[in-house]
């Protein structure tokens, strides 16, 4: 069985078609997607038109949530919301908070809140590695041998004490940002400007993970953002500073 995960697109159709011409030599039985498909100022249109034909198992993100719930307060939201296809508006009300397919269980963010980071915690202002018994508690007694989560942009693996795993594949579309809402801000720094996702194969051992970075030109998405420093800096660098 072979399964391929994606998260947080943000509106970045050029970084989500170089993930779907990678993914093509793949071939994947199943594909996730972990939601926060538009939010940005980048190509909404596209993506939906890209997602349109993908057929992934899809759950509802954050930013999804605000799109369709009248919350659009956040610059990104802002910015997507007048551009946003009736069809994908649709769409993303549809869209489940989780859902569970034969051994996989897939959410956004963490599997009761969809703005919560599970992977990582901040530790004043900065990302680190979330501790494990925080992981493990977020996890709960869900019944499945991989939990999938997003939200945080940054692609991590962790095993839990019972063998499960919980798998964040990064973000397709958006490898850093910058939040001046928290207490203190804090900035999210990928580290490298590529497109991640992952690749999870099951076999007679367990799962092997694949964390994938797919490289693309991100110069006419930094025209697209200009406006946005945080944006123009991520898909340049990978680096918030």
């Amino acid at each position: 069985m072979r399964i391929a995960a994606l998260s947080d697109i943000h509106g970045n159709a050029d970084a989500l078609a170089a993930v779907l011409s990678d993914l093509r030599g793949q071939s994947p039985d199943q594909i996730f997607n972990l939601g926060d498909c538009f939010s940005g100022p980048l190509d909404v249109v596209r993506t939906a038109d890209l997602l349109a034909d993908l057929g992934a198992s899809t759950v509802c993100g954050n930013h999804d949530r605000a799109l369709i719930g009248g919350g659009v307060h956040d610059l990104w939201d802002r910015a997507a919301a007048p551009l946003m296809p009736q069809t994908a508006l649709d769409w993303i009300t549809g869209l489940p908070m989780t859902l569970q397919s034969g051994p996989i269980f897939a959410c956004h963010a963490a599997p009761h809140d969809d703005a919560t980071f599970w992977t990582e915690a901040m530790v004043a202002g900065q990302p680190q590695r979330a501790p494990l018994a925080r992981i493990t508690a977020h996890a709960g007694d869900i019944q499945a041998e991989v939990l999938l989560c997003g939200h945080t942009h940054v692609a991590r693996t962790v095993q839990l004490a019972d063998g499960r795993l919980v798998v964040n594949p990064g973000s397709v579309g958006c490898p850093g940002f910058y939040d001046p809402d928290t207490a203190p801000p804090y900035r999210m720094s990928v580290g490298v400007s590529h497109a991640l996702y992952a690749i999870l194969d099951r076999g007679p051992m367990g799962w092997t993970v694949s964390h994938r970075q797919v490289p693309y030109d991100t110069a006419p998405n930094m025209a697209r953002a200009a406006t946005f420093p945080d944006w123009v800096a991520a898909l340049g660098s990978g680096w918030v500073t």
